[in-house]
């Protein structure tokens, strides 16, 4: 059956191109094979050995930590080269792909992934994108189900079919996706470089190795060692799970509101106007099934009237000598987001007592240099946040583009 997408390009010369034509992966690839069963060890520095893990579940790039090598003797049969796909085949992370660029090294696939080595009758980018449509995950959703942890055979990799057009028209699909690609990249690159330039900042600002002075020149009083429970009192809210109304007029400040970078997620919505917060206040996750990302992590409460307090949430409310922003970054710098990492307790389920929040002690400022110190990291956040926004624009875009560009 010959079928064609909504957005398609003209050859050099002016003309269409030939229609699409339904193919099966097996069919556009070399024989699809399984990673090698080693343990992984220390990195020795030339051979690299690619988990699931070591593949970014958003960019489907190569992670650039926790780099690994294959433990025993190493068969070249598993080595990752150009024009290789590699796909995930067991556990949640079925159906994640990464596809292999020479800049990424000498790397060797484990046992969990499988192998797609894209003949020369096709492109490789053009082939690898298509398990980032909407319609590839549907499939593997329908054909990872098991009755215990979802997976997905060779096999059954290489029945997946999908409509691919002629060899320049692939060619002329992945050139422009790329180029949209490059720009998602320089994007990211720009984000996490903020992202790396706050880090810097704080730390050199809570050591107090750099230090703000006074609108006329002198120097603060030095820093005070305060616990917290010296200047805040810790509050627990109730579930709003019964009252929540998709129209809601509140935010539910519970367990899943706080990210792992302490910014707010608002996905809950209630009308029941009971234990509102106020602006200043900081909402700290006590509970945590997710890996421990959230938990001791706060996020700043910045206006009135608009957010409730939850469960699973420590509520941590200021008197007037303390600037409630600049708490929250204190807690969420580098030192009490250690020493507060050590108090968790449980294993399924992470716990942190109140004890052992109020115990955390803090370096508290004068309230000026506080509010100057608050100020400096939320312009900071301020662009980090633009950067965001428009890395997320381009990556809707992309988005557009492949619904468009496939069938």
């Amino acid at each position: 059956m010959m079928v064609a997408p909504k957005l398609r390009f003209k050859a050099d010369d002016g003309s269409d191109f030939s229609g699409w034509e339904e193919k099966t992966l097996g069919e556009l690839c070399a024989p699809l094979t399984y990673g090698m069963n080693a343990a992984a060890t220390k990195f020795d520095g030339e051979n690299r050995y690619i988990r699931i893990t070591d593949i970014d579940d958003e960019t489907h790039a190569l992670l650039p930590n926790d780099i690994v090598s294959p433990s025993g003797e190493l068969d070249d049969k598993y080595l990752v080269k150009k024009g290789d796909i590699l796909l995930a085949r067991t556990g949640a992370s079925t159906g994640k792909s990464f596809l292999y660029h020479p800049k990424d090294g000498k790397l060797f696939y484990a046992g969990f992934l499988i192998k797609a080595h894209v003949l020369p009758s096709s492109d490789d980018y053009f082939i690898y994108s298509q398990t980032l449509t909407d319609r590839y995950w549907k499939w593997v959703k329908t054909a990872s189900m098991r009755s215990g942890q979802p997976g997905i055979n060779a096999n059954e990799y290489a029945s997946y079919s999908f409509a691919v057009p002629s060899l320049p028209e692939q060619r002329k699909i992945a050139d422009f996706l790329s180029a949209v690609d490059a720009v998602i990249a320089a994007q990211q690159a720009e984000v996490d470089a903020w992202e790396q330039r706050k880090k810097g900042v704080m730390q050199k600002l809570f050591s107090q190795e750099v230090r703000f002075k006074a609108d006329d020149g002198s120097d603060f009083p030095d820093w005070e060692e305060k616990t917290l429970g010296e200047i805040t009192g810790l509050f627990v809210g109730k579930s709003f799970t019964s009252e929540l109304n998709k129209n809601g007029r509140y935010v539910v400040m519970d367990m899943g509101s706080v990210s792992s970078d302490g910014s707010i997620i608002d996905a809950k919505l209630t009308d029941l106007d009971r234990d509102i917060l106020r602006r200043g206040d900081l909402i700290m996750p006590k509970d945590d099934i997710g890996g421990g990302l959230i938990i001791g992590k706060t996020a700043y409460i910045p206006c009135d009237d608009k957010y409730v307090c939850g469960d699973h949430v420590y509520r941590l409310r200021f008197d007037s000598e303390i600037d409630g922003l600049f708490m929250h970054y204190e807690i969420n710098s580098s030192g009490p987001q250690r020493r507060l990492g050590r108090k968790v307790t449980g294993s399924a389920q992470l716990g942190l007592n109140s004890k052992s929040v109020s115990s955390e002690t803090v370096s508290v400022p004068s309230l000026p240099e506080q509010r100057k110190i608050a100020d400096c990291l939320s312009s900071m956040d301020e662009v980090i946040q633009k950067s965001k926004d428009e890395l997320a624009k381009w990556q809707e875009l992309k988005k557009g583009l492949l619904q468009q560009m496939f069938v």
